[in-house]
């Protein structure tokens, strides 16, 4: 299908997530899609107070997160770092009080971008807030070169403990007020359909280079793991994942390892899982290492919980799965029915462990067709075709 991109056009990236991370940013991706063929600005989340503390910056000096600058990342795109200290408000807990100090932070991060949008003689600007619906509420009307203002959702933040407190209200009002919102699954688009009909689901893509590779070596931790392994990649958190459902697949598959790989939370390193001897958590790795370990998996689990946080969440790990050829098991949720005709779905713990004996039971499904047909799949799923989908919504608007 033929896409109308958006092209030839200014825009202006802002996110709730900043640039140094490198866990499953959409954002950062879609930025570079958007400068194949735009100017752009991506615009680089500014600390606040609170962030100050020595164990929130993970990995980042103060002086270089407070330092005023533009870089240029590629041809047409820009970083930039605001050098802005935020006041920390999210503890405030009258409305019209925060809305006030919410305010004056939006206004200070406004001028700062206007700013930079005429140093870069930027022109009728396109801004696109992924998920930010504190910082960037106001910046619809206090960027006076906005033309179109357009909110992305990719997660359902508002559940969250952070979010709690001023999220709902907020992010009704930022989906109500912009021009369009687009979203990574039909659920979440649906979700904002409620308050702005003009909401579209755009999916998203997965940079496939990593797990393409012509080899993959064992890491030195799983080398001396038996086979066969039942393996996970991602974040281990009680807020996402199931320990019930990694625990009976270790009762029920005795001779069969687990292997979780992902920064674990307090609940996981303190559970009960940690006294199976075929479970082993093998920490967060660069997601440089991450192909070496799926290639390892003989069967790809996301043993997700079912809730508002992971039910519309496109699940990009399964993506990477499929690209490498793996069967997968995972939980059947709303953002998982896309998924469907190539994975086998659970609907409870009972399930895994049915879909885990039929998948060891077939042989066809460790065989090169069904392989092949799982990475044609996944290699669908491209940011080009995202940022098409994008431009089709945004002429839609226009």
């Amino acid at each position: 299908m033929d896409h109308h991109f958006i092209k030839d056009r200014d825009i202006v990236l802002f996110s709730f997530q900043p640039w140094e991370s490198e866990i499953g940013f959409n954002f950062k991706d879609m930025a570079y899609e958007l400068a194949k063929f735009n100017r752009v600005l991506f615009v680089n989340r500014a600390l606040d107070r609170a962030s100050l503390m020595p164990d929130k910056i993970a990995g980042l000096t103060v002086e270089n997160k407070v330092k005023e600058q533009l870089v240029k990342i590629a041809d047409n795109f820009w970083l930039y770092d605001t050098g802005l200290i935020l006041e920390s408000i999210n503890w405030i807990g009258w409305p019209w009080l925060y809305n006030a100090c919410n305010r004056i932070n939006n206004k200070r991060l406004a001028r700062k971008i206007n700013q930079q949008i005429s140093a870069l003689s930027f022109k009728k600007v396109i801004v696109i807030n992924d998920n930010d619906f504190f910082r960037g509420l106001y910046l619809k009307t206090m960027v006076p070169s906005c033309k179109s203002y357009i909110f992305y959702i990719r997660d359902f933040l508002t559940i969250q403990p952070y979010f709690r407190k001023h999220g709902a209200r907020l992010e009704k009002k930022v989906i109500k007020t912009s021009d369009f919102v687009v979203a990574n699954s039909a659920y979440l688009a649906n979700y904002a359909r409620q308050w702005n009909s003009k909401s579209f689901d755009i999916g998203q893509g997965c940079d496939f280079a990593p797990y393409l590779k012509a080899q993959f070596p064992a890491p030195v931790d799983i080398l001396n793991i038996p086979r066969p392994i039942i393996g996970y990649c991602g974040a281990i958190t009680a807020m996402r994942l199931d320990a019930g459902i990694v625990e009976i697949i270790a009762r029920s598959f005795p001779n069969y390892s687990i292997v979780l790989v992902g920064p674990a939370d307090e609940y996981f390193e303190n559970s009960d899982l940690s006294k199976y001897s075929n479970i082993y958590f093998l920490g967060g790795k660069s997601p440089a290492e991450v192909p070496n370990y799926i290639f390892q998996f003989d069967v790809c689990i996301n043993p997700q919980l079912t809730n508002q946080l992971t039910i519309g969440n496109y699940p990009r790990k399964i993506d990477e799965y499929l690209a490498m050829g793996k069967p997968v098991v995972a939980t059947a949720t709303d953002g998982m029915m896309m998924f469907k005709k190539h994975v086998y779905l659970c609907s409870d713990k009972e399930d895994y462990i049915k879909m885990i004996h039929q998948v060891f039971a077939n042989k066809e499904a460790f065989g090169e067709i069904e392989k092949q047909r799982r990475i044609e799949f996944a290699l669908s799923h491209t940011w080009e075709r995202s940022i098409g989908l994008l431009g089709d919504a945004y002429y839609n608007c226009s």
